[in-house]
């Protein structure tokens, strides 16, 4: 209790006088006010831990000061101090966001009691408000999530070059997050007060790249009816970022390489040059080392490209990120959804680590997403809502063709490594095996459930246990109701 801030609102002088003594005694910063409109007016000039008001008061009752505690700041908890007569109005101050109440008359030591219990709340909740926030310094940056030491490092990168002007190469798989890298650059820069403007070189065929990248001039081209600003001049004291890099074409390349170096372009159409003032941040799934050596792309670009490197892994090289991303992703889409969904359920957790990721940080986010919009309010994930399709082998169905995620999640492995070199009797009975197993664990063992699920006697569902050597720890576990 000691240095709790607390706010005590009572108007008999002895209570009073007595609370106060006993509350600065065990180190309580306390404040008194003999009014309701007094304790209002404390409220609204400082910030309280605690809140103990009498019911009632003159002027301003204790409702109207619990109310305007709860609007101050909703992390205040308050305590109402009532007669036996008024019990039944306490119980609904609770409701209205009081932490508890007390009768007169009382017990000091009661009151205590009562204000140590709210104070290792008030003490929990700020322990975990701070854990939240070095976690957040730690693992996450301006919506890079990484526990990761390779994402560490790559957070810390970006931390130390973001306030310089260097030209940055992001080297990463689709769906790895390199746009979000661009951001926390853009955003951590002196230039985060100028756009940050975005192109997919990817995107362009090469006329109009050049276009959209340097301008035109009216009548430069066929319909070029007016003139325009270039992604260029848009972006001049500010940051532009070019996604897939790697696939302008050799004219654009000289270009670029121009403006890197002299910082002047011309419009197409125009041969007056313009000056511009721009941090440039590129982004490639390719090795560009390999385009260099195979001819595709000029080496001095890459030179004056790839100052400073960043190389963001993919999910799969990630195992310790996995369930930061998703049960991020799982708060946020429930939110959004305004449904009360707080964690997934094992076998859910366990499928997630399992899988490749092909689609990286995307699709991870897809999955979650989906398993939102299907999972029913205030349960749990499950392997079924991951997986999306309604006849999907966690509800009795076969592995979808299109769902890599299910083929996946029953195997362990990638469908590269189940597509082994066998005959089709043995792959049939490997991947018996395998789903059986998968339902036994989901059912705990429950033969009669799992026989329902399989579609089989539990006779024949015994038989084939026995027959692919199925540990007794799941073929005899069985609720004989």
């Amino acid at each position: 209790m000691k240095g709790l801030a607390v706010l005590l609102v009572d108007d008999e002088p002895l209570m009073r006088l007595s609370m106060l003594d006993a509350l600065e005694a065990v180190g309580c910063d306390v404040q008194a006010a003999a009014t309701g409109m007094e304790g209002i007016e404390a409220i609204e000039k400082r910030a309280f831990d605690l809140v103990i008001t009498d019911l009632r008061l003159p002027g301003a009752d204790g409702l109207t000061v619990l109310k305007t505690a709860k609007e101050k700041a909703a992390q205040t908890e308050v305590l109402m101090i009532t007669a036996h007569g008024s019990v039944e109005t306490a119980v609904g101050a609770m409701k209205l966001g009081a932490f508890d109440y007390i009768t007169k008359p009382f017990q000091m030591d009661e009151l205590l009691l009562i204000i140590e219990r709210i104070g290792g709340v008030i003490a929990l909740r700020r322990e975990n408000q701070d854990l939240k926030h070095q976690l957040e310094d730690k693992f996450c940056f301006h919506g890079i999530l990484g526990a990761n030491s390779q994402m560490r490092a790559v957070l810390d990168k970006i931390k130390m070059v973001a306030e310089t002007d260097s030209t940055v190469l992001i080297v990463g798989e689709s769906g790895t997050g390199k746009e979000l890298v661009a951001n926390a650059l853009h955003q951590n820069s002196l230039r985060k007060g100028s756009p940050l403007i975005k192109v997919s070189c990817a995107a362009l065929p090469e006329t109009l790249l050049e276009a959209e990248l340097f301008g035109h001039e009216k009548g430069a081209f066929t319909g070029a009816l007016r003139q325009r600003r270039g992604r260029f001049e848009m972006a001049n004291r500010g940051t532009l970022f070019l996604d897939e890099i790697g696939e302008i074409s050799p004219v654009v390349q000289v270009k670029l390489l121009r403006v890197l170096q002299e910082r002047v372009f011309e419009r197409v159409g125009s041969n007056e040059p313009i000056e511009v003032d721009v941090r440039l941040v590129c982004a490639t799934q390719k090795d560009l080392r390999k385009e260099v050596a195979q001819g595709r792309f000029r080496e001095d670009l890459f030179y004056r490209l790839n100052v400073v490197p960043i190389l963001v892994p993919p999910l799969r090289q990630r195992q310790e990120d996995i369930m930061v991303i998703a049960q991020y992703v799982l708060e946020t889409c429930s939110l959004k959804l305004n449904k009360q969904l707080r964690r997934f359920s094992q076998p859910a957790r366990e499928l997630l680590l399992r899988y490749s990721y092909p689609g990286n940080v995307r699709e991870l986010q897809n999955l979650v997403e989906r398993a939102v919009a299907l999972c029913r309010d205030q349960t749990t994930v499950q392997p079924s809502d991951l997986c999306g399709f309604q006849s999907c082998p966690y509800q009795g169905g076969a592995p979808q063709e299109a769902c890599g995620f299910c083929s996946e999640g029953l195997t362990g492995g990638s469908r590269k490594q189940v597509a082994s070199m066998t005959s089709l009797a043995t792959a049939r009975e490997g991947f018996e095996k395998d789903y059986i197993v998968s339902v036994l664990e989901r059912v705990d063992g429950s033969r009669t459930t799992a026989s329902k699920i399989l579609g089989l006697s539990r006779k024949a569902l015994w038989e084939k246990c026995k027959r692919y050597g199925i540990p007794s720890a799941y073929s005899e576990g069985e609720d004989e109701t």
